[in-house]
């Protein structure tokens, strides 16, 4: 009873060897770079970690289709180096001498490559499956609504343009003030304007001042009796 106990496990271990290895039909390869994520709170990869990781694809099959019964001894892993680079390929739990299709094992990684990557502290960058495309991450929402930002623009614009009109327009007060003023001082002075009236320029007279007609006073000094 040993011996064929014995030769069952050695006949499964070949078998398993055949089906994981790299390049082989169904399998992927793995690489993490967990220095690089972590830096100094850096982890070590050993076999408390590849059992999380096969947890974790056990998990990922099961939930991908409710009728797998995939378990952790499914998940075989091969090839693994110290830079933490391995494959890995998933056997067919009803006969296990067999893997289950790539697609299949694809499809599950997908769908649940954010719980696989946190179970890790790790992103699809530092948790490379190099056959499989990284998932798209969620479009990040701005922490300021849309509608507020161009509610925002709009406000300052509105805002902008009345500080103009009442700068404009104290500024043109202060210039008629500025002329008023010296058009009032002109006519205090008595000083002569000159307008000009058909293209020909005329005096005005400051009617204030006195102001005699210099033609007119001659004739009347000429006409004055004796």
């Amino acid at each position: 009873m040993l011996r064929v106990s014995l030769l069952t496990l050695s006949v499964v271990a070949i078998a398993h060897a055949e089906l994981c290895k790299p390049d082989a039909q169904n399998a992927f390869k793995v690489r993490l770079s967990i220095k690089t994520a972590l830096g100094e709170n850096a982890y070590a990869w050993d076999a408390n970690e590849e059992y999380l990781f096969k947890a974790m694809v056990a998990f990922a099959m099961r939930r991908y289709s409710s009728k797998s019964t995939t378990q952790i001894s499914n998940v075989l892993l091969c090839n693994v180096t110290d830079r933490v680079s391995f494959w890995f390929v998933v056997t067919d739990s009803s006969k296990n001498v067999t893997t289950v299709p790539g697609s299949e094992v694809e499809a599950a990684i997908r769908m649940n490559r954010n719980r696989i990557n946190s179970a890790f502290l790790l992103s699809d960058k530092t948790l490379q499956f190099l056959k499989i495309t990284s998932t798209l991450s969620p479009p990040v929402e701005p922490a300021t609504p849309v509608w507020l930002i161009v509610f925002g623009v709009v406000l300052c614009l509105i805002v902008a343009g009345i500080v103009f009109l009442v700068v404009s327009g104290i500024q043109k007060h202060k210039k008629k003030t500025k002329e008023s003023t010296e058009r009032e001082n002109l006519e205090e002075k008595g000083e002569v304007t000159v307008t000009v009236e058909n293209g020909i320029p005329c005096e005005v007279l400051d009617l204030k001042a006195g102001h005699v007609n210099g033609v007119f006073a001659a004739d009347d000094e000429r006409f004055t009796p004796l």
